[in-house]
């Protein structure tokens, strides 16, 4: 069995990469594979690539070349739902596509030739990266890391929204959020690369789990939170999130 992990940026993979025992590196479709034992277990490291393309050409190459049959991704989102908080982590439960639109042909946000417009999570991998998230941020709540301003990190589970935008404008995420709720969808967080990932792990029958921490509110600060955001607390719970899932894995 080989586990894949999939981050989004590179700050989230430099600590799991040097972990790596019988470590070997693989080049493919323009992108870097680390290989390995990690906590006992095969694992295979990737980086997910920006958008909704590059991460399913990632996803499909982990897939057809390297045997993957589990998927876990890690990652940052910007916050959708009210109470999702900057410094709180996002496990998902399944994902959509915002920018899916073939309106009148099917409904919004459906992709064509799927009975529905949400990509569901594996429950079990879902349910074991919910526990590490939680444990995650119990620790981060001793950091005393400045960036979270004194918040007590929460764990929410839900849909996360995917799309080919950085979303930097309060109106426009809160109308993403306001057109979701409307329709019965209550969207927690918005990104740009889960729900292309899901399809894909879909399509191949590949287990599929994944968690984002929650670098900004999806607003009109977003490009200013989102780097100092990444390099002091994203990549820490990344580190730690991914740990304690493979502890649980291992059991």
């Amino acid at each position: 069995m080989t586990l894949a992990i999939l981050s989004a940026l590179p700050e989230e993979q430099y600590g799991l990469s040097h972990a790596l025992a019988e470590r070997q590196e693989v080049h493919r479709a323009g992108r870097r594979f680390v290989q390995g034992r990690l906590q006992g277990l095969n694992v295979v490291l990737a980086l997910s690539g920006i958008g909704k393309v590059a991460a399913a050409t990632t996803t499909t190459t982990l897939i057809e070349h390297f045997g993957v049959e589990k998927l876990v991704f890690t990652g940052v989102a910007g916050g959708l739902g009210p109470n999702v908080q900057v410094g709180d982590v996002v496990v998902a439960q399944h994902f959509v596509q915002h920018d899916m639109d073939v309106r009148p042909l099917f409904p919004r946000w459906q992709v064509p030739g799927y009975p529905q417009p949400t990509f569901h999570c594996h429950t079990t991998l879902t349910e074991r990266l919910h526990q590490a998230a939680l444990r995650c941020t119990q620790a981060a709540a001793q950091w005393n890391e400045p960036l979270l301003q004194g918040h007590a990190p929460a764990v929410h589970k839900g849909l996360i929204a995917s799309g080919d935008q950085f979303i930097v404008s309060a109106s426009l995420s809160q109308a993403i959020h306001s057109d979701f709720q409307a329709a019965g969808l209550h969207a927690l967080a918005v990104e740009m690369e889960g729900a292309a990932i899901a399809q894909v792990c879909a399509d191949y029958g590949v287990d599929f789990a994944a968690v984002r921490t929650i670098s900004d509110r999806a607003d009109d600060a977003a490009h200013v939170d989102f780097p100092a955001f990444v390099s002091a607390v994203a990549s820490r719970y990344a580190l730690h999130i991914v740990a304690q899932f493979l502890s649980s894995e291992r059991v």
